[in-house]
């Protein structure tokens, strides 16, 4: 594949299956949506030719390489890139640069009678692809935030959206203290990676603005990326608005019953795990904010939780966490909003709940 815009566009927009033959370390640093890990060396043979390149050059480094993948190392390696090409003969390889390492991996290919393309540029010019085309989104698409009180479901009108951009979604990571997933966030590099891929299909279905949920710069560990975020600071807002009960209950979904089901699915056949792993990730995320409470009003709160754990154990029933998740609403998140709101109401340009927020956004985005 030659390395021009064109070329990496058809490769994230028709999802072109990627096999990537860089260290495991490297793809582990970030690598692209659905892209298969099938190396040429271990991290531990690449290390030594690294060491050998700096220490002896160019050539010795090339035979060592060769001397360490070699005989029944060598074949292995290159039966499982021919499993690869057999199940996705419309896919490529690449390697860090598009140089020796994807060079080798198609020429040993080819030998084994399989001809596989490769990307000219490899990872690299790929990502740099990705970060362009963030950044000229950027520019040239209006930004409109969703804001809004928490739990009052500002993630359901970004997936309601054809323009949205999911943060949260692309993070794993609700975006709270209480925002974590049973299973970790992505790297910094996939989770922009991701964003940018989603941005390319935005704009190849046509839209010319873009959607996003008003977030802070970190969103769990994963960061937006410095340009959305300076630009985001200046975007009109939308503020979504919903009952008191009704944010109360989707908490209560998000944060419990949900919750409970990632960790299930963690621990299957093993219900007391499960619990355990709910109740470490509850009492975690409000010791996070203890701070912040004040020492007072941690503990009642952890006493309304242990409680509510208590009783879920014992019974199944959730209905007792709503003691504590009111209280956090009232005392803690809902004051903080306000003043957060208070220095942001001039971009404010429209508020409503759901259903009308959805409407609002959607009218816009066709003019």
């Amino acid at each position: 594949m030659r390395s021009n815009t064109e070329d990496f566009r058809r490769l994230f927009l028709d999802q072109v299956p990627l096999m990537d033959v860089r260290a495991p370390v490297e793809h582990a640093k970030g690598a692209f949506p659905g892209a298969v890990n099938h190396p040429l060396m271990t991290d531990v043979e690449r290390q030594k030719v690294g060491t050998c390149y700096k220490q002896q050059g160019q050539q010795a480094a090339i035979a060592l390489g060769h001397q360490l993948v070699g005989g029944k190392v060598k074949a292995a390696r290159v039966e499982q890139w021919q499993a690869f090409a057999r199940a996705h003969p419309n896919g490529y390889l690449y390697c860090f640069r598009g140089g020796l390492r994807s060079q080798i991996v198609q020429q040993w290919l080819a030998e084994a009678g399989v001809e596989y393309p490769r990307v000219i540029g490899g990872y690299k010019a790929m990502r740099r692809f990705l970060i362009d085309t963030l950044e000229q989104a950027i520019v040239d698409c209006p930004l409109l935030l969703v804001a809004g009180l928490t739990g009052t479901g500002k993630t359901e009108v970004i997936t309601a959206l054809d323009n949205s951009l999911d943060l949260e979604g692309h993070a794993h990571h609700r975006g709270s203290s209480f925002g974590r997933h049973a299973t970790p966030q992505p790297s910094q590099i996939d989770f922009e990676n991701r964003l940018a891929i989603e941005v390319l299909h935005r704009r190849e279905a046509g839209e010319r603005s873009l959607v996003l949920e008003d977030e802070g710069r970190i969103v769990g560990s994963c960061s937006v990326p410095l340009e959305l975020y300076r630009v985001m600071q200046d975007a009109p807002l939308v503020w979504l608005e919903d009952s008191f009960d009704n944010r109360v209950q989707r908490i209560l979904k998000d944060y419990v019953v949900d919750m409970q089901a990632e960790f299930a699915l963690l621990h299957p056949d093993q219900p007391e795990q499960a619990f355990q792993a709910l109740s470490a990730h509850l009492l975690g995320s409000l010791q996070r904010i203890r701070k912040r409470l004040g020492g007072e009003r941690y503990q009642q709160l952890e006493r309304l939780m242990s409680d509510a754990l208590a009783i879920q154990q014992h019974s199944g029933d959730v209905s007792d966490h709503c003691g504590w998740i009111e209280t956090l609403l009232n005392e803690y998140y809902d004051p903080m909003y306000a003043y957060q709101r208070s220095g942001k109401e001039a971009r404010v340009v429209f508020s409503g709940e759901q259903v009308a927020v959805i409407e609002y956004l959607r009218e816009r985005a066709s003019h």
